[in-house]
């Protein structure tokens, strides 16, 4: 752990000290779990909540219980980014709606909103973010940071990073006024990755080069790493060498690239929505270093893969470097088969930009305009 203080984490060790209602400070150690469940220290918050839960097993309480939901959804998100998680958050957002525990509906709402944005489920997206905008008091940093920085990535991810500046300001705002270090991180990790969908879109998509977008999405994780490395944060430890190896692989640099799927792609954590895309760009560049034989095994296993159909553009980007492999190696039916491919999911994920940009110009700083 580094030896500079987390200042929301600390903040909430003094406010557990000094609270003299049980009640209250068993309401902020489930806070400090949801903190460090973001920072991925896992065991830590697993405890902290085994612990509250022993506690109230005979009694249970509204407020512990839409806490332990939410805790319990954050430590989901973190670890797999599955279903699972948002069928906890949603459990959450019921209980705190049951209860009248507005700002726990607030911050619910905003995180089901992130857990919607990584579906590319845009409507429903939408309305939890405007519900955690209407809801949140102007001084709840936590639901407004969050749901400023979904509001940030889906502009930016539709190709619109002149309107996602805004969102990603307000975004910074709210986590520093917190001292939420966790939120900061997320920011930069968030602005890193998204630069890198834009660049992947623009590579195989358009077939253009955007050398400027892949330099700034390196700075931009090199940032997150050296944030992450200064506090602590664990949470993107296993994700962040990945989205270098993506950036590398884009520009065209598949020796450093492939090094680094190696090294990382069997450990990596929360990233099996994304297996087939990463298998075949790892596949293009073993391809292109002359691993022949291993880059035909990481492509039939890219095409085995149960793609996510929510992800429209991973499934694109993993037919557009299918079809480059399968051509390198001459299988020309099998690249003709998922060049046709691609070019339908990419249609379909610019019309999704297109329904993006559309659904939340309707929503404003304070939710829907």
């Amino acid at each position: 752990m580094s030896s500079k203080p987390k200042r929301l984490l600390t903040r909430l060790d003094a406010a557990i000290a000094a609270a003299v209602d049980p009640f209250a400070a068993d309401c902020l150690r489930a806070e400090r779990a949801c903190y460090l469940a973001r920072q991925g220290h896992h065991d830590r918050a697993s405890a902290e909540l085994e612990a509250i839960r022993a506690r109230y097993a005979a009694r249970p309480n509204p407020s512990i219980s839409a806490w332990l939901s939410l805790a319990d959804g954050l430590m989901s998100h973190f670890t797999d980014l599955g279903v699972a998680a948002r069928d906890k958050m949603r459990r959450a957002h019921a209980l705190s709606a049951a209860g009248r525990l507005l700002p726990l509906h607030a911050l619910s709402s905003a995180w089901l909103a992130n857990m919607d944005y990584a579906r590319h489920d845009v409507d429903s997206m939408v309305r939890h973010l405007s519900q955690a905008l209407l809801l949140a008091q102007a001084d709840h940093h936590a639901a407004r940071s969050r749901a400023n920085l979904v509001g940030a990535v889906a502009y930016h991810l539709a190709g619109r990073p002149d309107l996602a500046q805004p969102w990603y300001a307000r975004a910074r705002t709210h986590a520093n006024a917190e001292g939420d270090d966790a939120t900061i991180s997320a920011i930069l990790f968030n602005m890193a990755s998204s630069r890198l969908h834009n660049l992947r879109q623009a590579v195989l998509s358009f077939q253009v080069s955007a050398p400027h977008e892949g330099e700034r999405a390196l700075i931009g994780t090199d940032s997150t790493v050296n944030f992450d490395q200064m506090l602590g944060t664990v949470s993107l430890q296993s994700l962040l060498p990945l989205v270098r190896a993506h950036i590398l692989s884009l520009q065209g640099e598949a020796a450093q690239a492939l090094a680094l799927y190696e090294a990382h792609l069997v450990e990596a954590k929360g990233m099996a929505r994304m297996l087939g895309y990463m298998l075949s760009d790892q596949a293009w560049c073993r391809l292109q270093v002359g691993q022949i034989d291993a880059a035909r095994v990481d492509a039939l296993a890219a095409e085995a893969d149960p793609c996510d159909e929510t992800q429209i553009d991973d499934r694109a980007a993993m037919h557009s470097r299918l079809a480059q492999v399968f051509a390198g190696l001459g299988n020309g039916a099998a690249a003709q088969r998922h060049e046709a491919l691609a070019r339908t999911a990419w249609q379909e994920f610019r019309t999704l930009q297109g329904r993006i940009v559309e659904l939340l110009s309707g929503v404003g700083a304070n939710g829907p305009l």
